[in-house]
This record gives C-alpha cells, structure tokens and sequence, in this order.
C-alpha cells in the first residue's frame, strides 16, 4: 500500500481516537475499580498534569512497567547529574510506586496519558518536553504523530521486537514505515533487533546491548532478608520467579515430588501478578500443601512448604533466599520474563523453552553455563533435584551467570554515545539555565 494510504489510515486513527475520548471514562473507572490505576491520579491518564513544569530543558522519559522502568533507571540518572529534568511516564501502578521509592526527588512522576489526541496533546502542552525517550517496544500511533507535529526528537532505548510483533509489523509495512519515520533514533537491544527496526523503516539504528546488564541488582530490605533467613534456617530452598498462570502449580507439584528427597525444602513462589495470590494459595492448599504469604506477614515455620512472594518490590529479597530460581512465563505461558535479576544475585537459572522475548539473554547465559531449559514439570523437578544435592555444579552455574552478566555490561555507555547529538545540548542549556537564576536570586 502507497505512504498516501498509511497517512490516511492514521488521520483515520486520529480522528477516531478524538471521537472515543469523552466515552473512555468508563473504562478507565473499571482498570481503577480493578487495582490497575490510581484512582487518585485518574486525570492524569487524560493528560491533566498533576505538577508544574519545572524551568530549563525537561526530557519525557516512558516506561511501560517495571521491568521497562528497572532497565532506564541508570539513564535517568546520569541524565538528573546534569541538571536536566525528567518527567518519568509509566502505565503500571506497580512501576509508579518502584520509580518514586527508588528515583525520589530525580524525576517528576506522571501516569501516561491515553494515547488519544485530547489527552497527548494536553501533556504535551504542558510539559513541552525537548526529547522523548520511550523504552522497549512503547510505540503509540498518536503519541509518535503528536510529537512528530511538534518537531520534539523521539528516541527508542533498550529497543527490542518481539517474533510476534515484527511479524505483525512486516504485514503492515507501509503503516511501520509511517510511523518509524518519526524516529529519530532507535537504540536496539541486539543486532537482530537493530536488523527488525531497519526492516520495518527506521534510521538510525544502532545496537547497545541490554540496559537490564547495567543495572544494580534488585535491592532487599536487610531486616526483613534477616528475618526470614532465621525462619528458614539451614532448609535447602529453590524458587520460581515472574510466574505466570500455570507455572505456580507446576512449582508446587515439583514441590511435592521432591519433598520426599528432600524433606526440608521450602519452594518460593513469586507470581508475576501479586494480585492473584488468593487464588493461588487455594490451588496450593488444594494439593495438601501448607502456604505462607509474605504479604500477610505469615511466619515461614517448619511445616511450611509454599512461600508466596506476594509483595511488590521484592525481587530482591527473594532471590536472596535461593541459589536456584526457574524464571517464569516459559512454561505454561510464552515468552519469558528477564533472567538477569537472578544472574547478578548468584542464582543458577532454569528456564522453560519459551522466552523469545530474551532470546539474546538467554543465549549468553545458556551459551556461559550460567542457564539450563527444562522442558515440562518432569524436566524441572530432575533439575532442581540435581541443584540441591549438586552444591558444586549449582554454585558453578551461579558464578557463570554472575560472570555472564558482567562480560554484557556498557550497553549504558553505548546508549549515551547514541543519544549525544541530543542530550548535550540539552546539558549546555540546563547549565546555562542553572547559573541564570542563581544570578537572579542574587
């Protein structure tokens, strides 16, 4: 199809999403009614800032969720050292709270608005951002057009496409083209990204490597990581981490297929939506299984089998209580969630087969020894087995991941060398800006 019918379909999009604006309300109340948005900053989602715009340049920084988030927050800070404001969007309730304990006073925090004309063009108004930064794969239609008609510099890091996706895109080529055009700059995670993104129409593209490798690992509270090392003692444990529907009780019958191998083990369950907790204690208890919920304070005692990590921001301290974590969303779900939180914290990683949205990850941690995939519930409980009576080979595949980790990392510096022609004058400008109201304040 012509570029004249891409643009017409857009104008299309526009127009449609101007026409749907005043009947949204609805369903913005339901996602509140359901826990998936602050009720409290529901204007937000329709562009209404909640903060005033705060002097010199002020680049919009997006991130999706919390991994999303995780990955940009050493950006963010070598952005802040500069004196540059940043107004963080993100779309998760979740990733709100992990951004404003762990970034504080170096952002300016606001829900995304609603990728609708109306609402875009009335944040935009109002915090005249200087650059747009978006993370991942967040591709808006009406967000790209709106700051495309501003002539604001849209950058894409961490840039990754899934096999899903690209495939989608490469139907509409024409539609890709039209939007990507409006990239400034696209940062991929991997090469075969980079190769997608320039398939699909956009320039420039470099390739960094993947934020998530320059991030601190996932912090823990040290009271609480002491608290419940004392409750579990010597006790061997494992865990499965960003588990998605299914995966839990997978864990939970490998659980009782080695307990009797194993009859201290404790199993850490830490689902990837915290909010289906309740659910999963019933379908655990259900198997004759005893279970403690972190998020309810439950003490873990020696009839403790299942321990759900219910609470938001805890990666950290979970990974702590475990030399082995199978990674979710691989198993009885597809895709795959990020393996490199249990790798930098020493944690021999199991994974099922399905995570091709960390291919490239995995394929390093597999290839460095640090990884292995099982297959079904069988294949997992043989591994885990093996890991707990194997304390060798387990601390061998952990110091491999750690080391795999560390070998990827400088995906920041690459990612900053990228982003100079728009970030230094920025800098300049932050600084000069800076060192003017302080000649006022005189």
């Amino acid at each position: 199809m012509s570029a004249r019918w891409a643009r017409s379909l857009l104008t299309t999009y526009r127009l449609a999403g101007a026409a749907a604006y005043p009947m949204i309300g609805p369903y913005v109340a339901w996602r509140a009614a359901k826990g998936k948005e602050d009720p409290a900053r529901r204007r937000e989602r329709y562009g209404f800032a909640s903060r005033e715009r705060p002097p010199g340049p002020v680049v919009w920084v997006h991130a999706a969720s919390i991994g999303e988030t995780s990955a940009v927050m050493p950006l963010i800070h070598k952005l802040s050292d500069e004196g540059v404001a940043i107004v963080l969007t993100t779309g998760t309730t979740t990733s709100a709270r992990m951004a404003e304990e762990r970034l504080g006073k170096r952002i300016i925090h606001q829900y995304v608005p609603l990728d609708l004309k109306p609402a875009v063009s009335r944040f935009l108004a109002h915090w005249l951002p200087d650059l747009a930064v978006f993370a991942e794969s967040e591709l808006w239609p009406m967000t790209i057009l709106e700051l495309g008609a501003r002539r604001v510099p849209q950058v894409l890091v961490n840039a990754r496409l899934s096999d899903r996706s690209f495939a989608s895109w490469r139907k509409r080529l024409w539609l890709a083209e039209a939007l990507f055009e409006n990239l400034s700059l696209v940062v991929a995670q991997s090469s075969v990204d980079g190769d997608r993104f320039s398939e699909l129409g956009a320039r420039p593209v470099h390739v960094s490597g993947n934020l998530k490798t320059d991030t601190p690992p996932p912090p823990a509270d040290d009271d609480a990581l002491a608290a419940l090392r004392q409750q579990i003692g010597a006790r061997p444990t494992w865990a499965a981490v960003s588990t998605h529907e299914g995966e839990e009780v997978v864990a939970a019958e490998v659980h009782r297929l080695l307990a009797s191998r194993h009859r201290d083990l404790l199993t850490i369950v830490v689902p990837r939506h915290p909010e289906r907790a309740a659910a999963l204690e019933a379908q655990i208890r259900g198997l004759g299984l005893d279970v403690a919920r972190r998020s309810r304070h439950d003490p873990v005692t020696a009839e403790t089998d299942i321990l759900i990590g219910d609470t938001i921001g805890d990666m950290g301290l979970y990974l702590r209580l475990t030399e082995i974590a199978f990674v979710g969303r691989s198993m009885t779900a597809e895709g795959g969630q990020n393996p490199l939180e249990p790798a930098m914290l020493s944690t021999a990683v199991l994974t099922g087969h399905g995570v091709h949205n960390f291919r490239e990850a995995y394929d390093q941690l597999v290839r460095g020894g640090g990884a292995r995939f099982v297959k079904d519930r069988e294949m997992l409980a043989g591994a885990v087995n093996y890991l707990l009576k194997n304390p060798e080979t387990r601390r061998a595949m952990a110091s491999a991941g750690l080391k795999t980790v560390t070998a990827l990392r400088g995906s920041l510096d690459r990612t900053l060398r990228a982003l100079e022609p728009f970030i230094q004058p920025l800098f300049v400008k932050a600084r000069i800006d800076s060192a003017a109201r302080r000649t006022a304040s005189r």
